[in-house]
Parts: structure tokens; C-alpha cells; sequence
């Protein structure tokens, strides 16, 4: 898996999709402090060790570094940045049963638009599972000999999830 770069100041947002899911009940947030430990746990439940790590470290900064995917009070998936190292993307995830929704694919950009408002002009989006989904997504591109990058001292507890 490679690291890629995203120009954040060429980013685009599907706004109408945006406001499509709202009307169907899909809300994306910051999350709040009391409901950061059952994000935690979810994520735990479902993924690894290290990206409940990852996300701990991202939503317990204020303003959180990443957003949360809400329908009827269920999580249905998680994005965030600044969690492994200042500038980085992820992790992101959506549950099995919510894939294939459109979810993952807002979960991105809004995060990403979230870093260029804070300031970055670009995003880096650590160890990706599918570059062909970002490419079309965000616009990202392969950073070569990016591989393993940041993780190749990991722990091995950690190295699945990051």
C-alpha cells in the first residue's frame, strides 16, 4: 500500500449529495466529547487496535480532527486526520452493512475540506487500501517509495490498522 497526495486547494465537495443525505436522515459531524469513548469502542469492535488509537488521538483534540457518519443515532463510519502524524488523512472506514451509499465517498472530501479549512494546502492519505478510489474521489495522486512510509518501524500490534 502507498501513501497519496491531494491538492486540498483544488478539492471539490458533491454538496447536492451532501444535502441529499441529509434529507434521508445522514448527518456528517464533528463528534461530540461525550461520545467519543463509544466511537472508540466501535471502532475497536470492528477494525484494529491501531486505528482505535488513531481515532482516539483525532477526536479527542477540540476542535476533533475528523468527522462521523450518523443516521437515527447509529454511527455508520468515522474519517479522520492528524491522528498518526500532523497533515495525514485517516484513517476512514464505513460499517459492511452502510458501504456502497455514497458514504465513505463525503466521509473523504468533507474531512479533507475540513483540513484545507484549517489551513493545509495539501493532504496526505496514508498507506490507501484502493488508489483508484481516491484518484476519482479527491483527485489524489501515488507519492512514490512512499511505501511502508511512516510505519515501516510500527509495532506489530499496531500495523494492520494504520
Amino acid at each position: 500500500m502507498t501513501d497519496m497526495l491531494v491538492k486540498l486547494y483544488d478539492l471539490a465537495v458533491d454538496w447536492p449529495a451532501v444535502m441529499a443525505h441529509q434529507q434521508q436522515g445522514i448527518h456528517y459531524r464533528q463528534p461530540l466529547g461525550s461520545e467519543v469513548e463509544a466511537i472508540l469502542q466501535w471502532v475497536g469492535d470492528r477494525f484494529s487496535a491501531g486505528w482505535r488509537s488513531e481515532v482516539g488521538v483525532a477526536f479527542s483534540q477540540r476542535p476533533s480532527r475528523g468527522l462521523i457518519a450518523v443516521e437515527g443515532g447509529e454511527l455508520l463510519g468515522f474519517a479522520c486526520y492528524d491522528a498518526a502524524a500532523l497533515g495525514l488523512f485517516g484513517p476512514m472506514a464505513v460499517a459492511e452493512p452502510y458501504r456502497g451509499r455514497g458514504i465513505g465517498r463525503l466521509l473523504l472530501q468533507l474531512t479533507l475540506d475540513q483540513m484545507r479549512v484549517a489551513g493545509y494546502a495539501y493532504a496526505i492519505i496514508g498507506w490507501v487500501s484502493s488508489e483508484a478510489f481516491y484518484a476519482k474521489t479527491v483527485g489524489a495522486m501515488p507519492i512514490p517509495d512512499s511505501r511502508p512510509g511512516l510505519w515501516r518501524t510500527a509495532l506489530k500490534i499496531n500495523s494492520s490498522g494504520s
